[in-house]
C-alpha cells in the first residue's frame, strides 16, 4: 500500500510513479492495432514509464483546463491506449470519472448522466455528436474534450471545446506547483462514479472513494497472490485499471468487450501465446465459449496459472472444460461481490469440483467461499423496507437463508443523487448518541452460511418467488434442473398475484440439441420431484435464448422472462 497512500495523499493512481521507477521499461499496456497482411495481430504499447509520463502531462493539462480536483467528468472513450492514459490522468488530477456502460441504451445513458450531473465530458467524436443531439448533461456540462477513437483522430466538429492534443499542450506548459501531476486527494475523497449494469433495475451510480480503490487493490492482491511481473489478459476493460497497481502487464485482447459470449476463442489464445499470459479475467459466458472451443480442439495454455471469473456463478461443467487447457496447478477463482462492494468472498475450482458442486446440483445454492480480507459478512432476515440502524437481532443463524449484508473498506457508502435507493441499500452502525460510525451494504442477494463458515448464494432477493406454499429461491431451484444433459440453463420466474405466484421454469436448451420437448418436460418434472423445494414446479416453458446483462452476458434477465412467461401462460 505504500505506493498508493501516504500521510499526504491517497490516490488510486499514486502507485504509478513507483512502478515507473521500479520497472520503467516493463510493458504496462499492450493494445491490438490491426493485423498484418498475413493476419497476424499488430500491437502498440505503453511501458510503465511511458504510461506514467503521458498521464502526468494529461493530468496537468486537465487541471489547467478546469478539470481538476472534484470535477465530475463523464468519460466515453473506447478501450485504447488513450483510454488508459486518460483514466489514470483523471485520477491523478483528482477529478471524478463517471463510468457508464454504453450498451445500456440511449435512454438509460441520458438518465445516468442526469443523475451524475457531470461538469466535464471527455469522449470520442461519436459520443460528442450523440451528446449534442440528445442533450446529455446539457444542464451541467461546461467543459468538453474530444478524444480520438482507436486508430482515428480527435475531430472536433460543431460541439466545440478542446481536443486531447489541446489538453496535452496545456499540460506541457503548465506550472508544476500550480498544477501538480498528483492532486492531494485523501481516502474519503470521491474518486469515481461507477454505474451498475442495470440487470436488475435502473442503473445506479455507486460512489467510489480513493480509499475504496486502494482497499480493492490490497484485497485482490492478497486473495490471489498476484505478484509484480505477471501478465494479465482482462477481457473486461475496467478490470485492467487494477493491473498497474499490482505491477502486472495488461494485454488487451482483440475482441468486442461488450459481447464476451461471442468472443473468437482463437484471438484469446493468440494473446495468451504472444505474451505468456499468467492471469486472465473473464465472465462465465466467455469462459464457456472459450472452454468449449479449447476442449474440442485440444488447446493447451501452459503459462496461464490463474483465471478469475465474476458477474455470475460459473457452472462446474464450464470450470471442468476450461481446466482441460491448463496445467495441474492452475485454478479458476470465482470472487463474489457487486459494483458496490468487490470482492466480498472467493472460492476456487479445486474446492468447487471436489465438494460444493455436488451440493449445488442438489439445490443447496452456489458456494461462493469465505469472506476475503477485512470484509465482514452477515445474513439477516429478508425485508424489502428500509433498515436504518443495525441491530444484532437482525442476524440469522447458519443454515437459514436471508439477505447478505457486508461491511468493510471495499463497501461503498452511497449512490449518487439517489437518497431513497441509498437508504434501502445501507444499514448504519450508530453510537450511543445516534451518530453514524460505520455502514453496511445490503447486497440485494439471498444466501446463507454453512457450518464451515462458507457463504452460499441463492439468487437475487428480487427474484424470489412467493407462492401460496412458501418461498422459492432462484438458484437452488434452477440448479436441480440444470443437470439435465439437454439443458443449457434455466430461470425460475413467478407469474400471478403477489404472495401467491405460480412458479414457472423457463428452459434454454443446449444449442443444436434436437430433442423431443415433451420428453424433456417429463424428465424435468421427474428431477423436480426429488426435492421438496422443487416439487411444486409444474410449468416449463422453452425459450430460444435468454436475455442477459450487457456487461458480462451471464446474468439472466429474469424480469424480461417474467413478462414473456406471463404472456405465454395467459
Amino acid at each position: 500500500m505504500s505506493d498508493v497512500t501516504n500521510s499526504k495523499v491517497t490516490n488510486i493512481a499514486a502507485f504509478l510513479p513507483g512502478m515507473a521507477e521500479r520497472q520503467p521499461y516493463t510493458l504496462a499496456i499492450v493494445y491490438p492495432d490491426g493485423r498484418d497482411p498475413k493476419g497476424k495481430v499488430r500491437y502498440t504499447h505503453y511501458t510503465f514509464r511511458q504510461l506514467n509520463e503521458e498521464s502526468d502531462i494529461i493530468a496537468r493539462g486537465l487541471a489547467a483546463c478546469g478539470i481538476g480536483q472534484g470535477v465530475r467528468t463523464a468519460l466515453m472513450v473506447r478501450p485504447s491506449l488513450e483510454f488508459f492514459a486518460l483514466t489514470f490522468a483523471i485520477f491523478k488530477a483528482g477529478a471524478v470519472p463517471v463510468m457508464i456502460d454504453p450498451g445500456i441504451g440511449l435512454k438509460s445513458l441520458k438518465a445516468c448522466l442526469a443523475k451524475a450531473a457531470p461538469e466535464a465530458f471527455i469522449g470520442i467524436p461519436a459520443a460528442h455528436a450523440a451528446r449534442s443531439v440528445l442533450g446529455w448533461g446539457k444542464e451541467t456540462v461546461k467543459t468538453l474534450v474530444t478524444a480520438p477513437p482507436p486508430g482515428g483522430k480527435a475531430r472536433r466538429l460543431f460541439w466545440g471545446g478542446l481536443t486531447l492534443d489541446d489538453v496535452k499542450d496545456a499540460g506541457r506548459s503548465a506550472e508544476g506547483e500550480k498544477y501538480p501531476a498528483l492532486a492531494p486527494t485523501q481516502a474519503d475523497d470521491v474518486a469515481a462514479v461507477l454505474f451498475t449494469s442495470g440487470s436488475t433495475g435502473p442503473p445506479k451510480g455507486a460512489v467510489y472513494r480513493h480509499g475504496h480503490f486502494v482497499a480493492q487493490v490490497d484485497a485482490i492482491r492478497d486473495a490471489y497472490g498476484i505478484e509484480p511481473g505477471e501478465v494479465d489478459l482482462p477481457t473486461f476493460p475496467l478490470f485492467a485499471l487494477f493491473d498497474p497497481a499490482l505491477g502486472m502487464t495488461t494485454i488487451v485482447p482483440d475482441m468486442d468487450p461488450t459481447k464476451p459470449a461471442a468472443v473468437d476463442p482463437r484471438k484469446v489464445f493468440e494473446a495468451i501465446d504472444d505474451f505468456g499470459v499468467t492471469n486472465m479475467f473473464g465472465s462465465p459466458a466467455l469462459l464457456n465459449t472459450v472452454g468449449r472451443y479449447g476442449a474440442e480442439h485440444g488447446v493447451k495454455l501452459p503459462t496461464l496459472k490463474r483465471v478469475i471469473s465474476a458477474g455470475a456463478p460459473v457452472p462446474a461443467v464450464v470450470m471442468e472444460r476450461f481446466l482441460t487447457m491448463l496445467d495441474d496447478g492452475a485454478r479458476i477463482h470465482t470472487p463474489y461481490g457487486a459494483t458496490e462492494s468487490l470482492p466480498v468472498a472467493s472460492i476456487h475450482s479445486g474446492e468447487v469440483l471436489s465438494e460444493t458442486s455436488a451440493l449445488t446440483d442438489e439445490g443447496r445454492g452456489v458456494c461462493v467461499g469465505r469472506p476475503v480480507g477485512e470484509i465482514d459478512v452477515r445474513v439477516i432476515q429478508i425485508r424489502d423496507d428500509v433498515i436504518d440502524t443495525w441491530d444484532d437481532a437482525l442476524e440469522l443463524p447458519a443454515g437459514e437463508i436471508g439477505e447478505i449484508v457486508v461491511s468493510g473498506p471495499v463497501a461503498t457508502d452511497q449512490y449518487i443523487h439517489e437518497e431513497r435507493l441509498t437508504a434501502l441499500a445501507k444499514i448504519y452502525d450508530r453510537d450511543e448518541s445516534g451518530d453514524v460510525v460505520s455502514h453496511r451494504h445490503r447486497m440485494g442477494d439471498v444466501g446463507y452460511f454453512d457450518n464451515d463458515g462458507r457463504l452460499w448464494f441463492c439468487g437475487r432477493k428480487a427474484h424470489r418467488v412467493e407462492t401460496a406454499n412458501g418461498t422459492l429461491y432462484s438458484v437452488p431451484c434452477e440448479a436441480v434442473f440444470n443437470v439435465h444433459p439437454s439443458v443449457f440453463r434455466t430461470a425460475l420466474v413467478g407469474v400471478g398475484a403477489a404472495g401467491s405466484k405460480r412458479p414457472v421454469l423457463c428452459v434454454e436448451l443446449e444449442k443444436g440439441a434436437g430433442v423431443d420437448q415433451n420428453r424433456v418436460v417429463a424428465e424435468l418434472r421427474e428431477l423436480g420431484r426429488k426435492y421438496d423445494h422443487t416439487r411444486s414446479i409444474e410449468d416449463f416453458l422453452f425459450h430460444s435464448s435468454f436475455p442477459v446483462d450487457i456487461r458480462h452476458n451471464a446474468k439472466i434477465g429474469r424480469e424480461k422472462l417474467t413478462v414473456w412467461a406471463t404472456g405465454k401462460l395467459s
